[in-house]
């Protein structure tokens, strides 16, 4: 089914055909760990999206992941409808999606494996994990900053499946 928002003045702000993100990931999984055996962890940001998914990690194993905002890959429909609601795509449910932490010295193979897969084609490295006990997420904005990656207020949007 095809979206339209418009503006004021009815110029086109956006057109979007919506798809599923629904997907079953098990045989991506297995591509990766054939590439990265030594893989750390595997997670589905279904509840929550990437930034709770990173924020449950880090506090969990006591380190500092680092993210680099212009490497998520976030379609161009979906930052349009985030900036004209609100919302921050970071925390938006991602069905269909994996995020994976693997050794440095795995990353590319893994990146690679993940690439040849039909459900990995935007398969990207987002940040790193750091040593410092600190239980936090930075991110490397876009603008060149950075920044504590902050939990939203409240229930992040319910997701109906």
């Amino acid at each position: 089914k095809a979206y339209r928002f418009e503006g004021k003045n009815g110029e086109k702000i956006l057109e979007s055909e919506i798809e599923s993100d629904c997907a079953a990931l098990h045989g991506l999984v297995e591509t990766l760990l054939a590439a990265a055996p030594a893989a750390h962890c595997l997670r589905d940001p279904t509840r929550g999206g990437l930034g709770s998914v990173l924020h449950e990690i880090a506090s969990a194993s006591g380190t500092e992941i680092v993210l680099d905002e212009s490497q998520v890959p976030v379609s161009e429909p979906v930052h349009v409808a985030c900036e004209l609601l609100g919302l921050d795509p970071l925390f938006l449910a991602s069905e269909g999606r994996l995020v994976a932490f693997v050794p440095a010295f795995e990353a590319d193979a893994a990146l690679a494996a993940l690439r040849a897969h039909p459900l990995g084609a935007s398969a990207a490295r987002i940040g790193l994990v750091g040593a410092a006990a600190r239980g936090r997420v930075v991110v490397h904005t876009r603008a060149g900053g950075r920044r504590l990656l902050e939990r939203p207020a409240g229930e992040p949007l319910p997701r109906i499946c």
